[in-house]
């Protein structure tokens, strides 16, 4: 017993210090980045000179806003993570690009973007509207995946590897189901729900879809299908729908040379990398020599974006993106930071006018509530209120935009499911696979009411259900009086479906199909000012210290780790953990990843 108390103290003293000195390296390597980075920004300070090109390299995922850094630790010893792309920072560049004189062309480097339907329709519109300039637009991609080729069929000129191919495959999504997983470690839901279409918490209980489910996400996806291939073909006019399907399920052309794809008229060309400096050069009448290539962050930190601060009329765009948590990181919405935010933007008296962004599938039905509420306090200062939505606004996600004064979308936002579950994990079989055992003393049955250690009981199981029908009444009661429709109507539409937004408006659960612009100037417009500030919120501030927690976290993770096979991956255990934290009633869309590339 003495020996075993001493290894476990020396595993956790040694566990501290590497702990520790993980993080000393941590701060070394940032301290020493920053150093640097000063010393070559003075001595070389890159500037945005005239024969500039804005350069967009279509890489890897693009989020909706900045955020700091995710960092896992056990990945540390492989480098630091790189940071993501974010859309308000292309968005942003695009639109400074129109503007600088000095800007003459955007080149689309294609190079796998993986992004959700909406982020890069989004993007796609920016460059659109960059065209208008008369400015020219040259893409190019070693290979063009799904993504790629959707947003580089804007270009004035679009090139291709010869050795490469077109990714045209059509859209899908992926919904991955949890039950044999969790039945391997000893976990078992206890669902309560409103809404045949209510799907989110079939993961958990299925190992496969349900037919409803199946139904729906099919006419979702084809409907989002035929909004991606008209946007291709109205930029591409020797194409049709009818012809890029025939090309996709004929002929494989996702597998075919570059010839085919040069000849079927998806490209206009095919060379190597190296020519397009020289290409460039020549559309905008300029040596290669006198080119200077600039990123959109070089771009965008030469606007002045704190001008908005100093007006009298402000319109605020808070950015509310992620899964609704009653707490949680900065890449979540977190009911406490949000609610404070949007009061004292209700209080500001320089803030005349608020676009709520969302780029959620919805969450904690509680932190919905309050953020709904607080949105309504902002409202009753006679303060416009208009929503943007990006890739999502679904289930809590649409809860919070329901009453605003105008909703925008996206053709490709998924928006609607409004229907609420409770989802209640026993981890019954879970806690003997460790060892361990809970014996309950109480004075009342319900005292430990929910027990994540028993079963509920039939009457346990009826009060959930009448919580959560409480809660859907309120859901229907809400987004009645912010549509301005019947319940009975709701109802109808509800029922936890999901729907694009082109569906969405046709049914009246949108306003308008348009940009996070568009809805700014809408805000504006009611208010009758031309002249006016943006102020954008949250604003993130980071620290080396904020990432102390994780640390501290990572033993609970290890004991985690050890429940299951060395066939898990790591990402999978932390997905299973952050679904075993999330409340037991949730306003949540079904799981699905639908990625472009």
């Amino acid at each position: 017993m003495l020996k075993r108390f001493f290894l476990n103290a020396l595993s956790s003293f040694i566990g501290t210090w590497v702990a520790i000195v993980i993080l000393g390296a941590l701060c070394i390597t940032v301290a020493v980045g920053l150093i640097a980075r000063l010393g070559v920004s003075q001595m070389n300070q890159p500037q945005v000179t005239k024969d500039s090109v804005l350069t967009i390299n279509l890489q890897g995922e693009i989020d909706e806003i900045s955020t700091p850094l995710d960092i896992d630790y056990t990945s540390l010893v492989s480098g630091l993570p790189s940071k993501k792309q974010s859309l308000t920072e292309l968005v942003m560049a695009i639109e400074a690009a129109a503007e600088n004189k000095n800007i003459k062309a955007i080149y689309l480097k294609c190079n796998s973007v993986a992004a959700s339907p909406a982020t890069l329709n989004a993007l796609r519109n920016a460059l659109l509207d960059f065209k208008e300039s008369g400015k020219k637009i040259i893409a190019y991609g070693d290979m063009l995946a799904m993504g790629d080729y959707y947003i580089s069929t804007v270009a004035d000129e679009l090139y291709m590897n010869p050795d490469g191919n077109v990714g045209l495959k059509g859209l899908g999504g992926i919904t991955p189901f949890y039950k044999g997983l969790f039945d391997k470690i000893g976990v078992q839901f206890q669902v309560v729900k409103v809404g045949t279409y209510k799907s989110a918490v079939e993961p958990y209980i299925n190992e496969h879809m349900s037919v409803p489910a199946r139904s729906q996400l099919d006419t979702l996806y084809r409907n989002m299908w035929g909004i991606i291939l008209d946007g291709i073909c109205a930029q591409r006019k020797n194409l049709t729908p009818g012809k890029i399907d025939s090309l996709i399920n004929e002929e494989f052309i996702f597998l075919q040379s570059g010839q085919t794809a040069k000849r079927a008229g998806l490209v206009d060309g095919l060379l190597y990398e190296r020519s397009l400096d020289s290409l460039i050069a020549k559309r905008i009448n300029k040596r290669v020599e006198d080119l200077n290539f600039v990123s959109p962050e070089l771009l965008v930190n030469q606007e002045d974006l704190m001008a908005g601060l100093s007006s009298k009329d402000q319109i605020a765009i808070l950015y509310a993106s992620g899964e609704i948590y009653d707490g949680g990181g900065d890449n979540t919405i977190n009911f406490e930071k949000y609610v404070p935010i949007i009061i004292s933007l209700a209080e500001n008296d320089r803030i005349k006018g608020m676009v709520l962004r969302v780029n959620s599938p919805g969450g904690s039905v509680f932190g919905s509530q309050q953020i709904g509420e607080a949105l309504d306090y902002f409202q009753s200062k006679d303060k416009p209120l208009a929503v943007s939505m990006g890739d999502y606004a679904a289930s809590g996600g649409y809860w919070i935009s329901s009453c605003a004064n105008r909703i925008f979308a996206d053709p490709l936002t998924i928006t609607g499911s409004i229907g609420i579950f409770g989802l209640i994990p026993n981890i019954e079989g879970l806690i003997k696979k460790l060892g361990l055992n809970f014996e309950l003393v109480s004075t009342n049955p319900a005292s430990s009411f929910p027990s994540l250690f028993y079963p509920l009981n039939e009457k346990q199981k009826e009060g959930m259900q009448k919580m959560v029908e409480r809660g859907y009444d309120n859901f229907v009661n809400r987004v009645a009086r912010g549509r301005k429709m019947s319940e009975a109507k709701v109802r109808r539409i509800g029922e936890g479906r999901v729907w694009d937004a082109v569906s969405a408006m046709r049914i009246g659960l949108v306003d308008e199909l348009g940009s996070l612009q568009d809805a700014l100037e809408w805000v504006a417009k009611d208010l009758n000012i031309e002249n006016y500030g943006v102020v954008r919120y949250p604003r993130y501030e980071t620290s080396v210290w904020d990432f102390l927690p994780d640390i501290i976290n990572m033993q609970n993770k290890a004991r985690l780790y050890s429940v299951f096979d060395e066939k898990v991956s790591p990402e999978m255990v932390n997905k299973v953990k952050r679904i075993l934290e999330r409340k037991p009633m949730q306003a949540l869309m079904p799981e699905m990843k639908i990625i472009l590339n």
